[in-house]
């Protein structure tokens, strides 16, 4: 037998090796490829799950920075609260001073304090609520009476009994206030 007879023979052998691998698959080969896909989905729920992480962190931060913004913005509300009540006794001194004919250097010297009160509360974010002759709105405003009024339509605010603040937009007190039913029954016939 010569070299190049041994070559083909040797040759041959190797295709019908390589083709009898190819006709009988392993049963291993089945179970690598279930494995495989198996793998893949396991690998698209981690990449789903990490995705939702990051999402989650991210809205995290988020709130975070949100809640420090209001703490600062709104961090001082306890104290304006505690100190409104000074503002309505300022109120009701100077009317007293009025009523009653204190001197006009007295009443200058309250006019003084309360327009000092009031702009160091309006430098820190607070408002008045104006309500006198507006529409009653149950959200900034807390109905103490209810008057009959031909002047007022119904549902206006006749009077303002006791004053109501804002801090931001955020509601620090509502107005205590009366409103109108409208006219009398008796009005409204004639």
């Amino acid at each position: 037998m010569s070299k190049t007879s041994k070559k083909v023979e040797i040759k041959e052998t190797q295709d019908i090796k390589e083709e009898n691998r190819e006709e009988q698959k392993s049963p291993g080969d089945e179970d690598i490829m279930v494995k495989l896909k198996e793998k893949e989905r396991e690998a698209a729920e981690n990449y789903d799950k990490y995705v939702r992480a990051v999402a989650e962190l991210d809205n995290y931060r988020k709130r975070a920075a949100r809640e420090r913004a209001d703490s600062i913005r709104y961090g001082n509300e306890s104290l304006i609260k505690d100190i409104l009540p000074l503002v309505d006794s300022m109120d009701r001194a100077l009317q007293h001073a009025d009523d009653y004919g204190y001197p006009d250097a007295f009443k200058e010297g309250l006019k003084l304090l309360q327009g000092q009160l009031q702009g160091c509360l309006e430098k820190h974010g607070v408002r008045q609520i104006e309500c006198i002759n507006k529409t009653f709105d149950p959200h900034i405003h807390e109905a103490v009476l209810q008057v009959d009024s031909g002047d007022h339509g119904k549902d206006q605010v006749v009077q303002e009994l006791e004053k109501g603040y804002l801090l931001h937009e955020r509601l620090l007190r509502p107005a205590k206030v009366s409103v109108s039913k409208g006219a009398k029954e008796e009005d409204s016939k004639e």
